[in-house]
This record gives structure tokens, sequence and C-alpha cells, in this order.
């Protein structure tokens, strides 16, 4: 099992975890409400989880334009 984040809005590959003994409460996925999980969270067919986070350039992009927020996909 592979967990791969990824950049919610422009979609940039951030890293990648190679392990199959990490477990949810280790990475913090244990904190989430469940609204959340289904939000950040994908699995696909391989198993592999698929974490959608913000990436730095996206972010600051955001916080110096915060009405990019009220696009639909506001930096792609």
């Amino acid at each position: 099992m592979a967990i791969n984040y990824v950049c919610r809005h422009c979609r940039t590959m951030i890293g990648r975890i190679e392990a199959s003994q990490v477990s949810e409460s280790q990475l913090g996925f244990h904190s989430l409400t469940p609204e959340e999980r289904r939000d950040i969270i994908a699995y696909d067919s391989d198993g592999d989880m698929t974490v959608r986070v913000t990436c730095d350039y996206c972010r600051e992009a955001l916080d110096h334009n915060p009405e990019l927020l009220l696009l639909a996909n506001p930096l792609q």
C-alpha cells in the first residue's frame, strides 16, 4: 500500500509513502471527522491511498488572494 499526497488545487504530487506498516493514527487521520475523511482521503482499486492537501505554492496564492476560494477550481 502506498500513500500519495496530492495538492487539491493544482494536483501536484507532493510526496509518497511506501509503507505497509504505517497506521492511520501515526499519520494523524484518526483525528479527522467522517466528513473530513471523505473530503481528504480516497482509495483506489490497488489499495493505495490518496490524501488531498494544499501545497505551499497554492497556500501562499490563497493567502494573498482569498477570493480564489469562491471559484470551483481556483488554481488549475
